[in-house]
């Protein structure tokens, strides 16, 4: 039996696999009933396989004062819904974390800025994305934030990006294939 006298914390930044991405550790999701009270947690890839179990999660949608919205083109190496356009960033908080939290980490991870973000509603959704099997079933909470400079995508994260105008006379942002709030691009 190993005692980590260390804590997590300290173990990780002693370790150079963890420090150079070579070795990470399996990401932890956090269950919820359908009213959003958490119920457990589970292995993050378990929980979006055999049809999903309902996790929390946000989905950020950020404008600028031209109002268009910053949308996203998934990296090619996501485990799921790769290379497919969706809203600014979506996430899940770690266990034990707030959404408001998790949310402005995970905005600037993907796009290298924080903002203000308001949450503005909650809802239960599901998606499955035909390429790897793998199913959302979330309960997302979505928030709007502004946001004026220029992002710095990480491009682990984000393939492209654009600023899409949400009234533009030619083509509009597709809300009807939602995976994710996935959205369709012209870019």
């Amino acid at each position: 039996m190993a005692i980590n006298l260390l804590g997590d914390g300290v173990r990780d930044a002693l370790d150079p696999r963890l420090r150079s991405g070579a070795l990470t550790r399996p990401r932890a999701v956090t269950l919820v009933d359908r009213k959003g009270n958490r119920t457990g947690q589970a292995e993050k890839l378990a929980a979006h396989q055999n049809g999903g179990h309902l996790h929390l999660a946000f989905s950020i949608f950020v404008l600028n004062a031209r109002k268009e919205l910053l949308l996203q083109k998934r990296a090619k190496n996501k485990y799921h819904f790769a290379n497919l356009w969706y809203n600014t960033c979506c996430g899940h908080p770690r266990p034990n974390e707030e959404i408001d939290h998790a949310a402005q980490r995970r905005l600037n991870e993907e796009f290298g800025f924080t903002t203000e973000l308001q949450t503005h509603f909650s809802l239960v959704y599901e998606a499955y994305d035909d390429v790897t099997g793998l199913t959302e079933k979330e309960f997302l909470h979505v928030l709007i934030g502004c946001f004026n400079g220029t992002p710095q995508p990480e491009p682990k994260e984000v393939g492209e990006w654009c600023w899409q105008p949400i009234s533009s006379p030619g083509p509009q942002p597709s809300w009807s294939r939602v995976a994710g709030f996935r959205i369709m691009c012209t870019g």
